[in-house]
């Protein structure tokens, strides 16, 4: 039985990834089920996060959203049964791939899967799911009314995300990083707000923004990266498309609520200022932290694919066989759409 692997390199620069052959699991014990896996989708692994938590390996297992059907449960395990569908997201520090037939995981980090919804939308929504739900829900306290401004809406991500603000019945404001882009967001029911394109850099964003809200500006940002110099400081093919910091906060209305995905944000004194007269937050979104919550989190957003609320923008699944290709095409963030590998 062969699983996916990565090595990295010693200038930690460079990442290889490599099939190896895995030992057969032993007999399952205490709260670990055992799982035939199903689909796993792939998404970018973080090298210096695994760097800065001391996690050294040879070998580090890939894929961690994963789809599958219980095998076997240890004796402690009181939420599921053999033959049972479920999907889960495995933890960092696990010692099994997802990119593997078979894995062992600890049943906090699973949730039962609905009959209606398939194997490569379970895998390939559930990350982006909780990624949205915590921004959205915990972080920013999203209610009907609001207006939220989501930044590469037509990323998996922002597609999820916008999906979860319309049904919890806010206005939607989201930027294109294309001309496909655009078409694609202007294609949503219920329809978007307004679509900014800033793919030819002569688009503003918050003057877009504070036009549409009539100068209040919005109530949620939820972005995908800035800008923390001027353009002449930051490499131009990185972040030509991304917003200066000054121009979230500018379009951030009285009272509300910045979502960053920007690990690095660095805020001098007159930006702290400026929010501190909004009565604006700042909160950071890190997907990795997580909490018991998050099964609340993970069976809502399967609840919502069953119902059709999400639906997931995917790409055709891969076999096993093509997924050290499609990893690395993943790992230099090519492709807009969500890669699932069906077994």
């Amino acid at each position: 039985m062969k699983g996916l692997y990565f090595q990295q390199s010693s200038t930690d620069e460079e990442i290889t990834f490599v099939f190896q052959e895995k030992e057969d699991l032993p007999v399952t014990e205490d709260n670990f089920v055992k799982l035939q896996v199903k689909a796993c989708a792939l998404s970018q692994i973080n090298t210096k996060l695994l760097a800065e938590m001391k996690m050294k390996k040879d070998l580090f297992p890939v894929g961690r959203e994963i789809a599958g059907i219980v095998l076997d449960v240890g004796s402690k395990v009181s939420f599921f049964q053999p033959d049972d569908e479920v999907v889960g997201i495995l933890p960092l520090d696990s010692e099994d791939p997802g990119l593997c037939e078979v894995v062992r995981v600890h049943e906090h980090y699973l949730v039962h899967k609905p009959e209606k919804v398939t194997w490569t939308e379970a895998a390939g929504s559930i990350r982006d799911g909780v990624r949205a739900y915590t921004a959205l829900h915990y972080l920013s306290h999203l209610s009907p009314g609001k207006s939220v401004l989501i930044m590469d809406g037509a990323s998996a991500f922002g597609t999820i995300a916008i999906q979860l603000a319309h049904h919890r019945g806010a206005k939607v404001i989201s930027t294109a990083c294309s001309l496909e882009d655009k078409q694609c967001l202007e294609r949503f029911r219920p329809p978007i707000a307004r679509v900014i394109d800033v793919s030819n850099g002569k688009v503003h964003v918050a003057e877009s923004c504070l036009e549409e809200t009539g100068g209040l500006g919005v109530d949620i940002v939820l972005d995908a990266g800035v800008r923390l110099y001027s353009k002449d400081d930051e490499p131009a093919v990185k972040l030509q498309l991304l917003p200066h910091k000054h121009d979230i906060i500018t379009l951030l209305g009285v009272g509300g609520h910045w979502v960053t995905t920007e690990e690095n944000l660095q805020l001098d004194p007159p930006d702290s200022h400026c929010l501190f007269l909004k009565g604006a937050t700042l909160a950071f979104l890190n997907d990795e932290v997580w909490n018991l919550s998050n099964l609340r989190i993970l069976k809502d957003v399967m609840e919502k694919l069953s119902t059709g609320v999400f639906r997931p923008q995917l790409d055709e699944p891969i076999p096993l066989y093509e997924a050290k290709v499609s990893m690395e095409a993943v790992q230099k963030n090519q492709g807009r759409k969500k890669q699932v590998v069906q077994f």
